[in-house]
């Protein structure tokens, strides 16, 4: 038995069924109020401001997972829509808890990036948990803006250029916190990885030495 799943027996009636469900009717209800009533600053009163923070505004190391992840709306349904298909996905496939402590992970590292740096989003916490959906269910096949049926696995292969770019491009802010909010990411796939590259490397190995004796 592995440490998650020591935790997972342990903690199990903690974890929240349906997180990204909540999460994300939470982040539509934000976005109605601040379309509605744009005065009341709801955003920014709820975004992770290491500076605000630092004055005794605490409630920003939560409030900010509850931000909507655009301004458009046509966007908005589908990425809500997307979210909690990615979220109800992830939590069939690991179970509440292990679900809920891969979100959790990942908002530390967001958290961590915005007190070291100064930015904080929650936007590569939500890309995370895309990257994790396309790695169970690579060929699932998704209606992009409910139109054009695309295969999980090529957007998450864009996801990962779009990763690239910004460590390549983006500033020392941003790639902390593309980096930290990966952490849940390495934590939870890093062993199949490198089990997989190890793998790779005994392959070919064993082809070189193949063709090497049999020139």
């Amino acid at each position: 038995m592995n440490w998650l799943q020591k935790l997972d027996r342990k903690f199990y009636r903690l974890a929240v069924p349906h997180l990204m469900v909540i999460l994300s009717a939470a982040m539509l209800g934000i976005y109605l109020v601040d379309l509605l009533l744009p005065q009341t600053n709801l955003i920014s009163l709820l975004s992770l401001d290491r500076e605000r923070i630092f004055q005794g505004e605490v409630w920003r190391l939560v409030t900010f997972i509850f931000l909507p992840p655009s301004s458009s709306p046509l966007w908005i349904v589908f990425a809500l829509y997307f979210n909690c298909l990615i979220g109800e996905g992830l939590e069939n496939q690991w179970g509440k808890f292990k679900f809920n402590l891969f979100y959790l992970c990942g908002m530390v590292g967001a958290i961590l990036a915005s007190l070291i740096t100064g930015y904080g989003t929650n936007e590569y916490l939500n890309l995370s948990l895309f990257l994790a959906f396309a790695a169970f269910y690579p060929d699932f096949q998704v209606r992009l803006f409910f139109l054009l049926p695309v295969k999980i696995k090529y957007l998450a292969f864009l996801d990962i250029l779009f990763y690239l770019y910004s460590l390549v491009f983006g500033t020392f802010a941003s790639r902390m916190a593309l980096l930290l909010s990966l952490l849940n990411v390495l934590l939870f796939f890093g062993s199949d990885l490198f089990h997989h590259l190890k793998q790779q490397s005994g392959y070919w190995k064993t082809r070189r030495n193949f063709r090497k004796y049999n020139r």
